[in-house]
Order: C-alpha cells, then structure tokens, then sequence
C-alpha cells in the first residue's frame, strides 16, 4: 500500500506509526513553524534519514494528482497550517483531537481544558472541504482530568493514535466505505482569542491556575494593572500563597492568593 503523509510534530506519532505498518511512505508534506512553540524538526528527520521526497510549499491540487500518478492508496493528515484542497478520486483521512462532531476547529485541545469538560478524543475522518466535517472513520475516546495541561492532555490523546493508525491501515477499504455522518449538535469552536490566554495580577489563583493549564507550552500573557505593563510567558504555572526567593532564570507574578512562576518571560 502506497501513503502519503502530511503533518508537523504535533502528531508525530502518526507518522511513526504508520511506518510502522510496513506501508510504503511515497512523501511526506510539512509546513513552516517557529520551532518556538510548534515544531517541524522530526517529521523533516524523519523523511530525511529515510530518503522519502518531503514538500514544504503549500499543497496544491496538482500535487494531489501527482501522488495519484504515483500510485497513492491515501493520505494521512496529522497537523498541517493550510487548507488542503480535496479531490475526489484522492482519499484523504484527517486525525483531529477532539471527539467530533464536538470540538470542531484548528485547536480543541485549550479549548477542552477551558471548558471543564471531562472528555475528549481522537477522530479520524474523511476530509471534506467544510472543515472538520468529514464521515467518520474512527474515533477513541480519552478522559480529561482536573489537573490536565494541554501537555498532558496532548500526550493521553497521541498514546491512542498508534492502534488507531495500526487498525486503519489493515482495514482500510472496508472502514473507508463504511464511515457514518457526523451526528448532530456539532460545536465549532474558534480559535482562542488573546484575551482568553491573558492573565491579569487581579486574577484569582483558580483562573490563572486554568489558563495557564489550558495553554501551557504555548504563549499566554500577563499584564500588571499596576505598572501598566505587559509580558509574554511561555510554560508558565500559577501557585497559591507566597511567592519564594526566585530561582536562577525563573521570574515571579502576582495574582490574587498566589503567583505565575517562569522562566521564559518576555516583555512586550
């Protein structure tokens, strides 16, 4: 079987597992990062240190008709920054990190934890051009704990997608033809705004505790009413009580009943 790969590290055990299958990985497609917050490093070894022909430029639909002409099977979409037009002679199959038809959207996973909602997934469904709206093909449901980050919750919802990709493939005519409509009371949700990764020194511990939780690992903000100043901190984490003697490279934050310790702090 011939596939196609799309995707960032996000999802990177999509890519090796599929590998994994014994199908053959005829190319593999990635985009530009910052390599701050998200990478594009493994996938780019990945394809390097096994000679599979990589594209970083957009995809478009002639590639699609190319992989056609090179005897494509599928192709498996694991996080990608673009619209990726589709044809219908070409099956592509997307992994998305919610359990649609909740969680529709570029990024569920803040979203999830924000919410308070108790549970997530993984789906895999058949990409149409209305976005996350696609049959689905299979779906794994994962649970959502009080204390979840997005790391965390992002690592639960990853350990799935090996037997999901394993299952798949070594079924994937039957489970392709066989992939149910999205049911009703589907919830697209937007990216979130700035605000809703910004934490103020009047927060509380509890909302400062849950956005930077929902976000961790990527930008979120702070902003001191006092001074009138504003930072960007990255990997943060809120604490009750008084705030010790920082560490080397660390800086400390006010908030209500507590502090926002970091150590990759920017001001803006």
């Amino acid at each position: 079987m011939k596939v196609a790969y799309v995707g960032i590290d996000i999802l990177y055990p999509a890519l090796t597992s599929l590998y994994d299958t014994g199908v053959e990985i005829i190319k593999i497609f990635t985009c530009k990062t910052d390599n701050v917050t998200e990478f594009n490093t493994d996938v780019i070894s990945f394809a390097k240190e096994r000679d599979i022909p990589i594209q970083m430029e957009r995809i478009r639909k002639d590639d699609l008709y190319e992989l056609l002409e090179m005897g494509c099977d599928f192709v498996l979409v694991g996080g990608y920054y673009h619209i990726i037009p589709v044809i219908d002679e070409l099956r592509i199959v997307n992994i998305h990190p919610a359990y649609l038809p909740v969680g529709r959207g570029a990024w569920p996973m803040p979203v999830t934890i924000l919410k308070g909602l108790k549970e997530s997934g993984v789906t895999f469904h058949r990409m149409v051009p209305e976005l996350d709206a696609g049959d689905i093909i299979l779906q794994t449901k994962v649970d959502v704990y009080p204390d979840d980050d997005l790391q965390s919750l992002s690592m639960r919802q990853n350990s799935t997608i090996p037997s999901m990709v394993q299952k798949l493939v070594s079924d994937f005519d039957r489970l392709w033809n066989s992939a149910t409509p999205q049911s009703e009371g589907a919830q697209y949700w937007e990216l979130p705004a700035k605000e809703e990764c910004t934490v103020r020194d009047t927060d509380s511990f509890e909302k400062a505790d849950l956005i930077l939780r929902a976000f961790y690992g990527y930008e979120c903000y702070y902003i001191n009413t006092v001074e009138n100043k504003e930072y960007e901190i990255i990997s943060a984490r809120a604490h009750k009580g008084a705030a010790p003697m920082p560490l080397e490279g660390e800086t400390f934050f006010s908030i209500e009943g507590g502090y926002i310790s970091s150590q990759r702090v920017r001001c803006l």
